[in-house]
């Protein structure tokens, strides 16, 4: 809570007063819309991958919306558990105290910036259709005003994303009970502990293709 004892609204307040956040959050309901905050999240970054990978050369726009609509939450919910399980072990390794529980809040949490410009999503297609998803865009590059819209709007989203990695830190500082620099650590190394244990297995296929 705030100064004068008022309850933060963590919609409005995780963006510039995250750590006050979050520790309001975990001090009264640590589950309180996780699951919801985690599966809007997948959403919306199923669309992102959709749309950097151009997976409209392959698929129809109705079935990239239906993918996004199903597969995300599945996905951002799955992050959200796996994710909250590396970050509290690593942290554990670096004096963090966060509990697995907590930590899923502050990931959840942490993702309302990008949340937030999900309905964004609904006027960009509405003037770009399917070739937000396509690698050939005949009528972006016909017009230099529908593009340089894009371009203001990927930056947006970009600046968004930033900031949302911030509260992420922030956040996850909060819960642990260190630094947010501390906390860049804690997430650096749950992210080794996947991406090693892969470099080595697909090394180690790799090596015994070309002795075979």
């Amino acid at each position: 809570m705030d100064s004068d004892h008022r309850p933060l609204n963590p919609w409005f307040s995780i963006w510039t007063r995250p750590r006050a956040t979050i520790q309001q959050i975990i001090d009264t309901d640590p589950t309180r819309m996780v699951i919801l905050l985690a599966a809007l999240s997948g959403i919306s970054q199923t669309l992102d991958r959709a749309s950097f990978r151009s997976v409209g050369d392959t698929l129809e726009l109705p079935t990239i919306l239906l993918i996004a609509l199903i597969a995300g939450p599945i996905g951002g919910i799955l992050s959200l558990y796996i994710g909250g399980a590396l970050i509290r072990w690593t942290g554990s390794w670096i004096g963090g105290t966060g509990t697995s529980e907590n930590l899923r809040a502050a990931i959840a949490w942490s993702s309302v910036p990008v949340i937030w410009i999900l309905p964004l999503w609904i006027p960009v297609l509405g003037i770009y259709g399917e070739e937000m998803f396509t690698t050939e865009t005949p009528r972006l590059d016909a017009s230099l005003k529908l593009l340089f819209l894009l371009v203001g709007i990927a930056l947006f989203e970009v600046a968004i994303g930033v900031w949302s990695f911030v509260i992420l830190l922030k956040c996850i500082g909060q819960v642990h009970e260190f630094s947010a620099w501390r906390a860049l650590g804690n997430v650096v190394l749950a992210f080794l502990l996947i991406v090693v244990p892969l470099l080595i297995t697909v090394l180690a296929i790799v090596l015994a293709a070309a002795a075979a």
